[in-house]
C-alpha cells in the first residue's frame, strides 16, 4: 500500500497485512460507485472473511492503487477482481475526500480516499471471497440509507452526502 502524508505526497508502501490495525498510518485507497444503465447504484455487503468491516453494507467497491498505479486504473483492475465487471465513463468526483474510522474491535482505517463514479459495462460476477451481496437502489435510497450511519460503512455514510451536494 501507498503511504501518504496529510498532503497526499507519498512516503513509500508497506504490505497490507501491515497496515490495517489501531495505529494504521495515512495511505492512499479509493471508493466506486457503480450505476447500471437505469440510473440505479450498486451496493455490495462486504464479505465475512474481510479484514476491515466485514459484513457491511458499503458503496459498490473500495481498494487500494497499487505504488505506481494511477487510481483510474486500480479502479478498473479491483472492479474486474472484486465484481468480475467491466466500467466505462470512470470519473474522479471527489478527489480530496479523507476519513478515518474506528471499527469495533478497534481496527482503524485512515485513509485518503478519492471518490470516483463509473457505469457498469457488462455482468455483474462478485467474488464470493470480496462480496457476499450485492443489490441496485435507486441513489435516493441510496441518500436515505446515509442518514442511518449504522446501517452502511462509515466511508459510503460521509461519502454520499457529499455526493448528493455536488447533484451527483
Amino acid at each position: 500500500m501507498v503511504l501518504v502524508d496529510d498532503d497526499g505526497r507519498e512516503l513509500g508502501t508497506a504490505a497490507k497485512a501491515t497496515v490495517h490495525h489501531r495505529a494504521t498510518p495515512l495511505h492512499l485507497a479509493f471508493s466506486c460507485y457503480v450505476f447500471d444503465p437505469a440510473g440505479r447504484v450498486l451496493m455490495t455487503r462486504r464479505a465475512l472473511t474481510k479484514r476491515t468491516w466485514p459484513g457491511v453494507w458499503t458503496n459498490s467497491f473500495c481498494g487500494h492503487p497499487a505504488p505506481g498505479e494511477a487510481p483510474v486504473d486500480a479502479v478498473h483492475r479491483r472492479a474486474a477482481q472484486e465484481l468480475g465487471l467491466e466500467l466505462d465513463d470512470v470519473r474522479c468526483v471527489l478527489p480530496d475526500f479523507r476519513y478515518r474510522a474506528v471499527a469495533a474491535d478497534g481496527t482503524v482505517e485512515n485513509e485518503l480516499c478519492p471518490v470516483f463514479r463509473a457505469v457498469a459495462a457488462g455482468p455483474l460476477r462478485p467474488a464470493p471471497d470480496e462480496v457476499m451481496d450485492h443489490t441496485w437502489v435507486s441513489w435516493q435510497d441510496l441518500r436515505s440509507l446515509a442518514r442511518l450511519p449504522w446501517a452502511i460503512s462509515p466511508w459510503a455514510a460521509a461519502q454520499i452526502p457529499l455526493l448528493t451536494a455536488l447533484e451527483f
